[in-house]
């Protein structure tokens, strides 16, 4: 963990889940302690099912950058951030600001559910089964999703993916990479479930926060869809078996 590392200056209202001995990075050195944007840590400090660790320092998942500061953007370029993945749609672009990008990195932008029917997009505050289910199925969202993960698997610098909140659609990301890598779904889990931590969000608060049964959802439909999960990545992310080598030899130790 690279010593720039530390806890953002936030008293956290909620307790943070139970770890699972697979957990290597406490909860104060995940946190990248940025000022002006939620949710900020790093991806990695799991152990996998094989005994091998998830690299840190590499990937990153945030809230958005509309509003980082000059010393959050500092702070990105020091962790070698190389490329800034927006899941968000262009209305929440629009309504909540554009990214402020740290230097020397380029922005893609990956809109996951731009194109779902229009109660999908309703229930975007809701963050229910139902969003969660057409991160499956939503025309365009496996292509999204694809996009960030390749990107990692390739790119030779760190990369952030981010939504507006950095639960969501940010969360599901990192469950995928997570779960491709190794990780068990007990751990997947206690790090999406970390947002609720990290935006002090009431238990049921769905606006702020998250729930196991929405991650359970998104694996469900994942089963429903393609057969297993394993199929959901070849087949619906059409991740090669070089891509998931590429994941593996970057972010495995």
């Amino acid at each position: 963990m690279s010593a720039t590392f530390g806890t953002a200056a936030l008293a956290f209202a909620a307790d943070p889940p139970a770890a699972t001995s697979s957990v290597v990075v406490n909860t104060g050195n995940r946190s990248l302690g940025l000022q002006g944007v939620l949710n900020a840590r790093d991806a990695g400090g799991y152990r996998t099912t094989d005994g091998r660790t998830v690299r840190t320092g590499l990937v990153f998942r945030t809230g958005d950058l509309s509003k980082a500061t000059d010393s959050d953007l500092a702070e990105l370029t020091a962790l070698h951030v190389r490329s800034v993945h927006d899941l968000r749609t262009t209305y929440e672009q629009q309504l909540m600001g554009v990214d402020k990008v740290p230097a020397g990195a380029t922005e893609f932008h990956d809109d996951v559910i731009g194109q779902a029917p229009p109660q999908v997009l309703a229930s975007t505050l809701s963050a229910g089964t139902d969003l969660y289910r057409a991160f499956i199925t939503a025309p365009g969202a496996n292509e999204a999703f694809a996009n960030v993960l390749r990107d990692i698997a390739h790119n030779a610098g760190g990369v952030l993916f981010h939504c507006t909140a950095g639960k969501d659609r940010t969360g599901w990301t990192a469950a995928v990479l997570l779960t491709i890598l190794g990780v068990d779904r007990d751990t997947v889990t206690y790090d999406y479930l970390l947002s609720n931590y990290y935006r002090n969000a009431a238990d049921g608060d769905m606006l702020n926060g998250v729930t196991k049964s929405a991650l359970d959802s998104a694996f469900d439909q994942a089963t429903q869809s393609y057969g297993s999960f394993d199929n959901y990545v070849r087949d619906g992310l059409r991740l090669t078996a070089d891509d998931i080598t590429a994941l593996k030899t970057k972010l495995l130790a």
